[in-house]
């Protein structure tokens, strides 16, 4: 792996969740996940309820995370693109996403696996953000 693929990595480890993206009946959609980061593949964990992960099996998607939400003055971002599979995860995976949701928009949560295998990494970051600094004044 790159030292940039290592890098992004990393900053994914620090958030939990993140956005999924591929195109189901010829329209683009962005799913929430969950995910993990188990040897250099982004394992991820959705609601099966909505069929997404039908339309990412097999398929090219972008997954993406970042730390928009943190106050942390350095904001960063990053997309991995690859080939998802529908996977089921070892019990030592399944500790490291932690339990689940109870409820999705009023249904039981119904989880499936994905797996993707980075073939492009992209990272992106903000250093003194300025609108942080407007955020709290007064």
């Amino acid at each position: 792996m790159s030292p940039e693929d290592l890098h992004a990595i990393e900053l994914l480890r620090r958030v939990p969740y993140g956005r999924v993206a591929t195109s189901m009946r010829a329209l683009p959609f962005l799913a929430l996940a969950r995910h993990i980061v188990v040897d250099g593949k982004v394992v991820l964990r959705m609601h099966s309820g909505f069929g997404y992960h039908q339309a990412c099996n097999g398929s090219v998607v972008a997954y993406g995370a970042d730390n928009f939400n943190s106050q942390d003055q350095r904001l960063w971002s990053v997309q991995f693109t690859g080939t998802s599979q529908i996977v089921e995860p070892a019990n030592a995976e399944l500790e490291l996403f932690g339990p689940g949701p109870h409820f999705v928009d009023g249904s039981l949560f119904d989880p499936v696996y994905m797996r993707i295998e980075p073939q492009f990494v992209t990272v992106h970051s903000l250093a003194g953000n300025p609108d942080r600094a407007y955020q709290h004044a007064l």
